[in-house]
């Protein structure tokens, strides 16, 4: 087979990783199938070493969003393409000569981003969203919540939709932090003290602003009891500076000194914060898949997040869940996890056992033995999600 896959996107958050992982693990996995990677030349470094049958087509980099995507077209008919993976869902490919399939990581842009933009924009991105889904050869959705959705908004037959999971990065299962780690940490951030963890996105639908007033009122409960008197909360995530609503939130609860945002930090850093945490909180009102979450219980690190979206299906019963529009229910978790031993040591061997259920190895053959089917025109095999026990309720 002749694979084409869209890799414009391979340095973004999310549908990058996905990116990264899934070639990553191609590249291990297929030495017969030739793929060409189509999109800015030099970001195709980040899958790292590619052998004979990878090829890096490069498309020009200045060039308009319809002069890429005939480039594309025309790279996709050069080859002789049996088949193309365009990894979201943000354009519709122009007149392809060949079946195409689509990963789907969630549908925000119809949720909480819903109100963006003119009302001729938005039914214009639907209709164009509608008809990339309706013409895919098959659609990869990261949980069965986001097929659901699929299904729900777009209407498109659950039979056309199949779940592969996403899954963590190999570098948070590198083991724990060593002394040394904890050392860097407390030397370039200045962290020596007991903290609760945030990592991930800033924006409305990650819900920070509850999850500071929820720290704030924890703060409170724990003063009057003497324990912890030096938590903080530390946030790491992308750019605060277009959030002017979380510096205002810390300062009305009173926080300056009690809530750090550390901005970007690389994932071999990320790891060790993960590690060091006393707990991890991720209070989502929306998540399409929700790696977070795994990436910390892959180092043993409690985990409370939100009922709602894709959550409770992806951490199964390793994690508090919590209605992440209650700010005391996120507090009342919060303290409970924290000096709770029992529930800390239940939930950091679930939570092991939770992460362990996801791999790309996994979904990288999922998804290549679904290429083969769409292009040998054979019967596809049906997906399973992992095994999901009780919850634990607060």
């Amino acid at each position: 087979m002749k694979i084409g896959v869209d890799i414009r996107h391979i340095t973004d958050f999310g549908v990058g990783t996905y990116l990264r992982n899934i070639l990553r693990e191609l590249v291990h996995l297929d030495h017969e199938n030739q793929y060409y990677l189509i999109g800015e030349g030099e970001r195709a470094r980040e899958v790292g070493d590619l052998p004979e049958n990878f090829h890096v087509v490069a498309l020009d980099e200045h060039g308009t969003a319809l002069g890429k995507a005939l480039q594309f077209r025309r790279v996709v008919q050069r080859e002789h393409c049996d088949l193309v993976h365009v990894p979201y869902l943000e354009s519709t490919p122009l007149g392809l000569p060949c079946a195409y399939v689509v990963t789907a990581h969630d549908l925000l842009d119809y949720m909480y981003r819903a109100r963006n933009g003119s009302s001729l924009r938005r039914l214009l991105h639907f209709q164009f969203t509608k008809r990339l889904l309706n013409h895919a050869a098959r659609i990869f959705a990261v949980s069965h919540f986001t097929k659901n959705d699929i299904q729900r908004v777009f209407g498109i037959p659950a039979a056309k939709i199949e779940v592969v999971y996403n899954a963590i990065d190999d570098r948070f299962r590198h083991g724990h932090a060593s002394a040394e780690d904890r050392e860097f940490i407390a030397e370039r951030y200045q962290v020596n003290y007991p903290f609760v963890l945030y990592a991930g996105r800033i924006s409305p639908h990650k819900n920070i602003v509850r999850l500071i007033e929820a720290f704030s009122a924890l703060k409170g409960a724990l003063e009057k009891e003497s324990k912890f008197p030096d938590l903080k909360l530390i946030i790491i995530g992308d750019d605060l500076s277009s959030h002017p609503d979380l510096r205002r939130t810390v300062i009305r609860s009173g926080m300056q000194n009690d809530v750090r945002f550390l901005g970007f930090v690389p994932v071999d850093v990320l790891r060790i914060f993960y590690d060091t945490a006393k707990l991890f909180v991720f209070p989502s009102l929306y998540e399409g898949f929700g790696l977070p979450p795994l990436e910390a219980m892959a180092h043993g690190t409690p985990v409370v997040t939100s009922n709602t979206s894709s959550l409770p299906e992806v951490v199964g019963n390793a994690a508090v869940l919590v209605n992440p529009e209650n700010v005391f229910d996120i507090m009342r978790a919060l303290h409970r996890t924290l000096v709770d031993q029992g529930l800390r040591d239940q939930l950091k061997q679930r939570g092991y056992e939770q992460a362990s259920h996801y791999s790309w190895e996994t979904s990288a053959r999922r998804i290549l033995e679904a290429y083969g089917e769409i292009v040998h025109g054979t019967k596809p095999t049906p997906s399973a999600p992992p095994p999901q026990p009780s919850i634990p309720k607060v």
